[in-house]
C-alpha cells in the first residue's frame, strides 16, 4: 500500500469489527458510517475472524474480549502467529471487564486502546481516528524505507557495473597490444569459468572468475612494446622484462577491499606460477597457487597456444591439448588437467 499523507482520509479505512453479539456490530458499525467510514466489515463468530483478517486486509480492528468458542486474547495469539513482525495492525478491544489485569493482560497481548461498553460515540470515534493515523504514519514510514532500499540497491548495481565496465576496459587496453582482436582476455574467462564450473564451484564464484580472469595480463601496460611486440624469440634479459607484468597487474590491483579486485590482483600475480613450483614470480607450489590461478593458467596456455602469436603460428587442437596433458603435476593442476580434457567442445571458445 502506498501512503500519500498530503492526501490521507481516514475515512478510506478499513475496519474491523469481531463481537459475538450482532447489536455490537451494528451499533458501531452505523456510528462508523455516520462518521463517514464507509469500508466496515462485521464478524460474530470468532472461529471466522482470522480468515476474514485474510481476506479483508483491515487497517484496524475493534476486537471483543468476551466471546464463545475463541475470546479476543486467543484471536491475538493467532493474529500474533499470522501477522509478519514489521507490520503494525492496531487491535482496539471493545471490553466491559475494567480489571487491571484484564487490561494488561490484553495490551501485552497485542492491543493498542480499549473501548468501554457502552460505547459513547465521541470516544470511540476519537480512538478509532487516532489509531488509524498511526497506522497510515506507519505505513507510510515502511513505504518510505523500501522506496530507499530500492534505490540504494539500484545506485549500487549502477555503480557495481561502472566498476566491472572500468576493469574490462582495463583489459582490453592491456590486450590491443599483442592481440588487436581483444579475444584473448574473454576467451581465457570462458574457459576458467568451464573449468571451474566442472570442478563444482558455486555460481557467485564463477562469476568473479570470470570477470577477473579477463584481468590476468593487464600488467602487459607496463612492458615496453619492443618486448611485448617482438616477432622473434625473446631474450633471457628481455624474458625476466616480460614476467614483470605479473607483478605489475597485482601492484595495479594491490589494497583493493572488493572480493572481485583482491581476485583479479590474485589471478594477476599469480597465473605463471607452476604445480611444481618452478613457475613466476614467488615459485608457488600446488595448492600454495590460489585455485583462480591455477585455472586461468590452464585456460591461458590452451588460448596462448591454439592462437597465432607474432613469433609463431597457432598449434593444432590436437597439439594444443597433448601439451596440456603433459604438463600433468608439472606445470598445471594435475585435477584441473583430467577435467580440462573432458571438457566438451562447445566449452572451448574460438
Amino acid at each position: 500500500m502506498l501512503i500519500n499523507m498530503t492526501l490521507y482520509d481516514p475515512t478510506q479505512a478499513r475496519i474491523l469489527i469481531v463481537d459475538d453479539e450482532e447489536k455490537n456490530v451494528n451499533v458501531l458499525g452505523r456510528m462508523l458510517a455516520s462518521a463517514g467510514y464507509g469500508t466496515i466489515r462485521g464478524c460474530t463468530d470468532s472461529t471466522q475472524a482470522i480468515s476474514t483478517v485474510q481476506e479483508f486486509s483491515p487497517d484496524l480492528i475493534l476486537l471483543d474480549l468476551t466471546m464463545p468458542s475463541l475470546d479476543g486474547f486467543e484471536v491475538m495469539e493467532a493474529l500474533n502467529a499470522l501477522l509478519p513482525p514489521d507490520s503494525y495492525l492496531p487491535i482496539l478491544i471493545l471490553t466491559g471487564d475494567i480489571r487491571f489485569e484484564a487490561r494488561q493482560r490484553a495490551l501485552s497481548s497485542g492491543a493498542k486502546d480499549f473501548l468501554l461498553k457502552p460505547f459513547d460515540m465521541t470516544e470511540v470515534l476519537l480512538r478509532i481516528r487516532n489509531l488509524l493515523e498511526t497506522r497510515f504514519l506507519y505505513l507510510l514510514h515502511k513505504d518510505q524505507n523500501q522506496m530507499l532500499e530500492i534505490r540504494v540497491a539500484a545506485r549500487t548495481g549502477e555503480l557495481e557495473e561502472a566498476r566491472v565496465e572500468i576493469l574490462q576496459r582495463l583489459s582490453y587496453a592491456a590486450e590491443f597490444r599483442d592481440d588487436d582482436t581483444g579475444q584473448h582476455t574473454k576467451r581465457v574467462a570462458s574457459l576458467a569459468m568451464a573449468l571451474g564450473a566442472s570442478l563444482g564451484l558455486d555460481r557467485e564464484r564463477l562469476e568473479l572468475i570470470h570477470l577477473t580472469a579477463q584481468l590476468h595480463d593487464v600488467g602487459k601496460i607496463g612492458i615496453p612494446d619492443a618486448v611485448l611486440l617482438k616477432p622473434g624469440k625473446l631474450t633471457a634479459g628481455e624474458f625476466e622484462i616480460m614476467k614483470t607484468h605479473t607483478s605489475i597487474g597485482a601492484r595495479i590491483f594491490a589494497g583493493g577491499k572488493s572480493p572481485l579486485v583482491r581476485m583479479a590482483e590474485a589471478i594477476a600475480l599469480n597465473h605463471h606460477e607452476r604445480w611444481n613450483g618452478t613457475g613466476y614470480p614467488n615459485g608457488l607450489k600446488g595448492e600454495a597457487i590460489p585455485l583462480e590461478a591455477r585455472l586461468v593458467s590452464v585456460a591461458d596456455v590452451y588460448d596462448a597456444l591454439s592462437h597465432p602469436r607474432p613469433y609463431r603460428g597457432a598449434w593444432s587442437p590436437a597439439d594444443t591439448r597433448k601439451e596440456i596433458e603433459q604438463g600433468a603435476g608439472g606445470h598445471f593442476d594435475p585435477e584441473l588437467v583430467e577435467i580440462f580434457l573432458k571438457l566438451p567442445a562447445d566449452a572451448f571458445p574460438r
